[in-house]
């Protein structure tokens, strides 16, 4: 496993597994089980996916030694506001039996960001939480939270993936030493990525997957990513991409495929505003 070096020393894994849409409480817990068994030391929740107490069920049934895991969780709107984060992330501690956080994020750019950014600082000083950061935070966000605040975020988790490549974002957040995570590192499956031509292209060459290689394409950028899956098969799959490397031609055609704009939503558009402020 490759480990990334956060901006505040910290050791992070390039390659985690994530829980988003895995609702069903007994279907996470095996799937974060099953993803310890096969290697994974890093695992993505949020409070807004509802499964925290699966995914620690799923840690403690495991029983892998806490200091070899990185788990990181995420502060829903609904909960931004200095003693409303501190409540939260209490909370989350709870559901996932543990006493410490690796990683806490904004999960998203609206509310009372700086309230809870305010708690979130006076966490990590006080060791309950090893690094903190934000996620679906825009160039513009980011570094207005950066410049009136005194920790820089050690991770800003956003859409990345071949259709949506965060060129410009990434290098903005590498000057400001703030680590670039991918969410969707597969688009869900949107414009056929599974059958691409250029990805499958490059899938055959290598003798590999087009998930394995979008995941390889990724790691090669420094980008962390959390891919998720149900199905056992894929969850190991997955975590098989340390055996191979895309060349430079590789790397170039899947660089040909960016639209630069969110497969997704658009954190900018007052209706999507509304919409997640609403959930």
């Amino acid at each position: 496993m490759k480990n990334i070096l956060l901006n505040n020393g910290v050791e992070m894994p390039i390659l985690g597994f994530g829980v988003y849409q895995i609702a069903d409480q007994s279907l996470c817990e095996q799937c974060v089980y099953d993803a310890l068994m096969a290697g994974y030391r890093s695992i993505d929740t949020a409070s807004a996916y509802g499964n925290e107490a699966a995914v620690g069920r799923a840690i403690r049934r495991s029983g892998i030694p806490r200091e070899e895991l990185f788990v990181t969780t995420k502060l829903w709107i609904s909960d931004a506001g200095y003693d409303r984060a501190k409540k939260a992330f209490t909370k989350s501690l709870e559901l996932l039996q543990l006493d410490y956080l690796d990683l806490y994020l904004i999960h998203q750019p609206f509310g009372d960001v700086y309230g809870s950014w305010r708690a979130m600082e006076e966490l990590y000083k006080a060791g309950r939480v090893r690094a903190i950061g934000v996620s679906n935070f825009y160039p513009d966000r980011l570094v207005d939270l950066i410049l009136h605040n005194e920790i820089v975020p050690a991770v800003n988790q956003v859409e990345t993936h071949p259709f949506f490549q965060q060129v410009e974002s990434a290098a903005l957040m590498e000057n400001r030493g703030v680590q670039i995570e991918s969410w969707a590192p597969f688009a869900e499956g949107k414009n056929n990525l599974f059958t691409d031509g250029v990805l499958a292209g490059i899938a055959a060459k290598h003798r590999k997957t087009v998930a394995q290689v979008v995941l390889r394409w990724l790691i090669q950028r420094n980008v962390v990513c959390i891919p998720k899956s149900v199905h056992k098969e894929r969850i190991v799959e997955n975590f098989d991409v340390f055996d191979f490397e895309l060349d430079a031609g590789d790397m170039t055609a899947i660089a040909a495929l960016d639209r630069n704009e969110s497969s997704f939503l658009d954190h900018r558009d007052p209706e999507v505003v509304a919409w997640l402020c609403n959930l």
